[in-house]
């Protein structure tokens, strides 16, 4: 089993964090692409490649994320119609979330076999999780689909706090 950490920077503007292992060193680099259209989150591994694309769907009647791994898209995050609350779902072909995934507490589960599992961290300044592996094949996908939760929950706060005067 593998732990890996992502620490986002509480005031960046750029969007770049980094995910490290438990000794610290980085093994994934994040970079968001800043007043961009579309919005995009790139993870590129340590070679600088990138491994997964995250890109938040334009002209959309209801926000949607697509998550592409290694150049095919594994994942999608859309925000279902709904009037009291704020509802998801990923769509993933063999993957499933169980857990508090909004929380940021869940269990990466595909075709029915636990490959990762992710909490979130307290007591630190700014977001931070601790993505456990237990399926490395199953690596790139599990940090690109905590990143993408981490994206549409910033965009759901930047879109709740327009609303309100």
């Amino acid at each position: 089993m593998r732990q890996l950490y992502i620490k986002q920077k509480v005031f960046s503007l750029s969007g770049k964090f980094t995910v490290k292992d438990e000794q610290e060193n980085d093994v994934y680099y994040v970079e968001g692409s800043f007043m961009q259209i579309p919005k995009t989150f790139s993870i590129m591994d340590t070679a600088r490649d990138e491994i997964a694309l995250i890109t938040k769907k334009v002209f959309s009647f209801l926000p949607k994320f697509f998550v592409e791994v290694n150049g095919r898209e594994v994942l999608t995050i859309k925000k279902e119609l709904s009037f009291f609350k704020a509802r998801y779902t990923i769509d993933a072909a063999g993957i499933e979330v169980h857990g508090n995934w909004w929380g940021m507490d869940f269990q990466v589960l595909q075709h029915g076999e636990v490959a990762g599992k992710v909490s979130k961290e307290w007591f630190t300044w700014g977001d931070s999780y601790k993505v456990q592996i237990l399926d490395e094949v199953m690596e790139a996908i599990i940090i690109a689909l905590v990143v993408a939760i981490d994206c549409v929950k910033a965009d759901q706060a930047a879109a709740s706090s327009a609303a309100t005067p």
